[in-house]
């Protein structure tokens, strides 16, 4: 595993990484991970049409007809 060294943060981003960590019940270090790992390896926001072709057919719009 890689170590990684963060230098000069300001105290304001510090002091809200221990808030946070101390919310969390975790330290900050642990946090720090987190926080790393939530945005550089969430999943890529996919494009709407993308999204309209992944959709699985699940019948004919007939099927999905309001009855009066």
């Amino acid at each position: 595993m890689a170590t990684l060294i963060v230098r000069n943060i300001s105290d304001e981003i510090a002091q809200a990484l221990k808030l946070h960590a101390s919310q969390l019940g975790i330290s900050a270090e642990a946090a720090h991970r987190q926080i790393l790992e939530q945005v550089l390896m969430r999943p890529k926001k996919k494009n709407f049409l993308t999204l309209l072709t992944e959709m699985p057919n699940v019948g004919k719009d007939s099927d999905f007809e309001r009855i009066q």
